[in-house]
């Protein structure tokens, strides 16, 4: 075997599971990291320039998958810190994974053991500075002044990453044109957990709006409240008293977080423009951005937090990567091609999905009514499942992230001849847009 020499940048979930991988492989791994890690005495991380850190998140199936197939120590980890594995009951009597009930900070904290004790792997405190090269070709990164060689390096700095950006073609997409406020709670000892919509979140679609809880280990919850960036009147919603007004006025937010039922465990989290971006491995000629330099996780694909599908599209990358280095060896350039051609055909329509349907969203929370003349978006065809029950079966597939967004194609005509009955979906009981930001106005006077 050859032995590759790898320098990861970005000491997250997507760098260091790649770095497990790869050392678990017998290869020679470097992940560099300007975070320090989470404090020895347990207080909380800060986790600074990760946004997303504090806020939900949900974790599929997939994602113990991958961590128990290249990083089952973190598995063993992150169970020993009370994540909770959620098993889906089958019409038959059998159960499926359903996913893991987990705060990030759990899940980063688990990661990050596991990879401090792994041989093979050096996760080391630094800034990149840049990628330093030789005959076209990758050859290294420089760290705070000093050259660390490597033979491939991966950038999984995460969608804030700079260092590599200006080698890359542009992609596509950009802000979604929704935002969100978040706030963590935790179920009162005794308390019964409130309805859920599936086995991870409990979902409510508002005229105007959308509020989603995300359950994680323990009883802790995270409750979000999505408004249109346009929305400037619900904006203030950061605002303890206005968000606290709000899950007051909302019946099923209500049902988590009444004073009885749960306490905050933390501030109300704003969170920063929302994006859904595809960028591959290529450069602006075409040609691959530098051999020798392949992107992983949320710098090829970020998407909005409505589905949770971030840590899944992160991590079935890393597994595809490491994958093709079994494959491919030091040949850094099949590599690099390779997981191209895997992302445009397996992450691109995820980030291309969730543009139709985000865009679309803020049009209908403006008012506009369902375009039945262009390709329906894929929640619209989701909802008619409620009035045609054979569109269903192409549903589960894709919510699973089983199947493609395109899977939907099969059933689009049905949810369509659905919609063109005049048929559309009713919010669920609650205050409208106008409604909650008259609630809002009040808990927080200009």
């Amino acid at each position: 075997m050859v032995v590759v020499r790898v320098a990861v940048i970005g000491g997250g979930p997507t760098g260091l599971v790649t770095g497990m991988g790869l050392a678990r492989r017998g290869h020679a791994v470097v992940a560099v990291d300007r975070d320090p890690g989470p404090p020895d005495d347990g207080s909380p991380w800060a986790r600074r320039g990760v946004m997303q850190f504090h806020h939900a998140h949900a974790f599929r199936p997939q994602v113990g998958a991958v961590l128990r197939a290249e990083a089952p120590a973190a598995w063993d980890a992150w169970m020993a810190q009370g994540a909770e594995p959620v098993e889906m009951p089958l019409g038959d009597g059998r159960t499926v994974p359903g996913g893991v009930r987990s705060r990030r900070e759990t899940f980063e904290r688990a990661v990050r053991a596991a990879a401090l004790e792994q041989p093979g792997l050096e996760v080391r405190l630094g800034h990149v500075d840049g990628v330093t090269t030789r005959a076209g070709r990758a050859q290294g990164v420089r760290v705070d002044g000093s050259d660390l060689e490597a033979d491939l390096v991966i950038d999984a700095s995460g969608r804030s990453g700079r260092v590599n950006r200006h080698l890359r073609a542009p992609g596509i997409g950009g802000e979604c044109g929704i935002a969100y406020v978040d706030r963590v709670y935790r179920l009162r000892p005794g308390v019964d957990t409130p309805p859920m919509t599936n086995a991870i979140a409990w979902q409510g679609n508002y005229v105007g709006y959308l509020v989603i809880v995300f359950l994680h280990e323990r009883g802790i919850f995270s409750a979000l409240i999505i408004r249109s960036t346009g929305d400037r009147e619900l904006v203030a919603l950061r605002h303890t008293r206005a968000f606290e007004a709000a899950a007051a006025a909302i019946p099923g937010l209500r049902a988590w977080t009444d004073p009885d039922v749960s306490a905050a465990v933390t501030d109300v989290l704003p969170g920063g423009p929302l994006l859904n971006v595809y960028r591959g491995q290529r450069g602006p000629s075409g040609a691959l951005a530098l051999p020798g330099l392949v992107f992983v996780g949320d710098s090829v694909c970020t998407t909005t937090p409505n589905f949770g599908r971030g840590l899944t599209t992160s991590l079935t990358q890393v597994s595809e990567l490491l994958r093709l280095v079994d494959v491919h060896g030091s040949d850094v350039e099949a590599i690099g091609g390779e997981l191209d051609t895997w992302d445009e055909a397996g992450m691109r329509p995820w980030v291309e999905d969730h543009i139709t349907m985000d865009h679309a969203l803020a049009r209908r929370w403006a008012g506009d009514d369902i375009d039945l003349s262009a390709r329906l978006p894929s929640d619209v065809i989701m909802m008619a499942a409620a009035q045609d029950p054979s569109i269903g079966a192409a549903v589960g597939p894709y919510l699973s992230m089983q199947a493609l967004p395109s899977s939907l194609g099969a059933v689009e005509d049905r949810a369509r001849a659905v919609y063109r009955t005049g048929w559309r979906p009713q919010p669920d009981p609650g205050p409208t847009r106008d409604a909650l930001a008259d609630v809002v106005a009040a808990a927080v006077p200009a």
